[in-house]
């Protein structure tokens, strides 16, 4: 039996984080919006700092993501 993945639209996340509204999205929305698989955007959060966890649920700080990615760059 094949997994069914849920879709995320990507101009819609791309609208919100361009006019600053979407600080914090989930694994699934960063993995879209950063164009890596679930496990690599969760890890590449991590390794940032920039998880926060709110009971069951894991949202990742854009923001400090961003700077954390910034970081590497040459």
């Amino acid at each position: 039996m094949a997994h069914k993945r849920n879709s995320v639209e990507v101009p819609e996340l791309e609208k919100l984080l361009a006019g600053k509204k979407k600080k914090y999205v989930r694994y699934e929305e960063g993995a879209v919006l950063y164009s890596m698989g679930k496990n690599s955007f969760r890890q590449v959060a991590q390794d940032a700092h920039a998880v926060v966890r709110l009971k069951r649920i894991a949202l990742v700080n854009v923001e400090v993501l961003d700077e954390y990615l910034e970081s590497f760059r040459e």
